[in-house]
């Protein structure tokens, strides 16, 4: 028997729903009166239950969906041979099936980077007895150098979570075990089952406790209720002002008594706007906390991460930084003419960088100690060139992935691998291979307009260069022995070393030898 589980009419007036939040996902098996979905009205927010056992067979309305009242939203299946033919089909219902046979996997913690020792949890997108396909993502991972989705290796369930979120372990630690697909998949017991009764409405709650408003905003989503929104509609509330309230509910959810506390509030003159998160956005702003001389942010888990990467590098190198100036009139003049032909050539915007890069990449062949690392008492000169960009990410956070073996590119080549990193950087989708392994970085601060900066190096290389801006200045011209004053783009490199391993006259010679390769660079793009 199949059982239609409709929008209910939450009062005389009420046309329409919307389903907030679903407890119970497809091929979940469910009980009489176990809470399945949450909906909210214009009147009022409440949890759905189960009109009977079963299985969760389908699924009509998902969430953020707002459908009439009598809509069909979910149906459940009560007979039992039925539900052991869906349980018998594995992967299309996961939560009743038990897996026999095939490999163990077990999915450690990787390492992101040469110096990343351990790596924290930050979301898991599946649950343990869920069924995975080789390469989707299954969890989120946070380290002092990027945050990164981790992919399944191989299809199959998986069988353990060992490590939770928030979670701080070790590279190389178990995290999960995965059981390959290569075993079978049989129903689990069912749950008895007993006949359905029709879906009680009005009765199933009263009105007091309908009433309750518990479930305002969906965190995740920015997700206000209709209740909510209507009553911010009628008090002239814009969306800005209502993320200023503060939620009672249920993970910092706003509720209809936190609007309505916070209209008496503004009408007593007694409300007070928080101030901006937004370059801090993936903090909980219901963490940050107000003092009368100052607003307290917790720092989130990549920016505590850089933090203490930074002092380790302050801590271990010994810095010294030197600045110089380059003439960019060849370069410069070459993007502007070729800038329109390259993009529509390539896709690709033409830009200082991959001819900076090439600069770079020719000195170290000429100055190998600084693609270099220390070990103990040892000096480590790689035999690649793994060319580390250093990437910003709104809102506040750095990622260092590297080309690998850029050396053997040419300036469109380092182009495209520029490009590919910073939108992998920015959209999640580095994997630990882009982050281990540099031997030397370039940090471009220019692009912010900072003319020359002292960076930090990045642990456990000895150099890293930084970019400033090319901005156009008066400069004295020499030509066959006379002198004139002229408008050229010009830039300062600053090149910050580890004076354990580069002494000031190696350091310089570097620095020099950039500043000759870019103002004397042939093109070959």
């Amino acid at each position: 028997m199949k059982v239609n589980v409709l929008m209910p009419k939450m009062g005389e007036s009420i046309t329409e729903g919307t389903v907030i939040k679903w407890h119970k996902k497809k091929g979940d098996s469910v009980k009489k009166d176990e809470i399945i979905f949450e909906i909210s009205t214009d009147k009022v927010d409440t949890e759905i239950p189960s009109p009977a056992n079963g299985i969760l067979a389908e699924i009509k309305v998902f969430e953020n969906q707002t459908v009439d009242v009598d809509t069909l939203v979910a149906v459940i299946n009560t007979e039992r041979n039925e539900i052991e033919e869906q349980a018998e089909e594995g992967q299309k219902i996961a939560s009743s099936t038990t897996q026999i046979g095939g490999n163990v996997i077990e999915i450690p913690m990787p390492k992101m980077g040469e110096s990343v020792m351990e790596g924290t949890i930050i979301k898991w997108h599946k649950k343990k007895g869920d069924s995975v396909k080789k390469d989707e993502i299954i969890f989120e991972i946070s380290t002092d150098k990027v945050d990164t989705e981790v992919p399944s290796p191989e299809a199959g369930v998986l069988d353990e979570i060992l490590v939770q979120e928030t979670q701080t372990v070790s590279v190389g630690t178990i995290v999960a075990k995965l059981i390959s697909s290569s075993g079978i998949f049989t129903p689990s017991k069912p749950e008895t089952v007993v006949a359905a009764g029709e879906l009680v409405k009005s009765n199933m709650h009263t009105s007091e406790k309908l009433r309750k408003e518990k479930t305002e905003l969906k965190n995740k989503s920015k997700f206000y209720s209709p209740l909510v929104l209507n009553i911010a509609a009628v008090e002239n509330i814009e969306i800005d002002e209502l993320e200023n309230i503060s939620g009672s509910g249920i993970n910092g959810r706003v509720s209809k008594k936190d609007v309505l506390q916070y209209i008496e509030d503004k009408k007593l003159g007694k409300t007070k706007e928080k101030p901006s998160v937004k370059l801090y956005a993936d903090t909980d702003k219901d963490k940050v906390t107000e003092r009368d001389d100052a607003t307290i942010i917790p720092m989130n888990n990549i920016r505590k991460r850089i933090m203490h990467h930074m002092k380790n590098s302050k801590d271990t190198s010994v810095h010294v930084t030197a600045i110089i100036e380059a003439d960019m009139s060849n370069i410069h003049n070459f993007i502007n003419a070729n800038r329109d032909e390259f993009l529509k050539r390539y896709g690709i915007k033409l830009t200082y960088m991959p001819f900076i890069s090439h600069a770079c990449i020719k000195a170290l062949q000429e100055f190998p100690l600084l693609n270099a690392s220390i070990e103990d008492e040892n000096i480590i000169v790689k035999k690649h060139i793994n060319l580390g960009i250093a990437v910003a990410v709104e809102p506040n956070g750095l990622l260092v992935p590297n080309i690998k073996n850029a050396d053997e590119l040419s300036i469109k080549g380092l182009a495209k691998a520029i490009n590919e990193l910073s939108s992998k950087s920015r959209n999640k989708g580095l994997v630990p291979d882009d982050i281990i392994g540099g031997t030397f970085t370039i940090t471009n601060y220019g692009v912010f307009g900072s003319l020359f900066g002292t960076p930090i190096i990045n642990q456990p290389e000895v150099g890293i260069l930084g970019v400033g801006a090319v901005t156009k200045k008066p400069v004295v011209i020499e030509n066959k022995g006379s002198e004139s004053i002229g408008i050229k783009p010009m830039m300062y490199l600053s090149l910050s070393h580890d004076h354990r391993l580069v002494d000031g006259m190696l350091g310089g010679k570097f620095l020099k030898r950039i500043k000759e390769n870019l103002e004397s660079l042939t093109f070959n793009i």
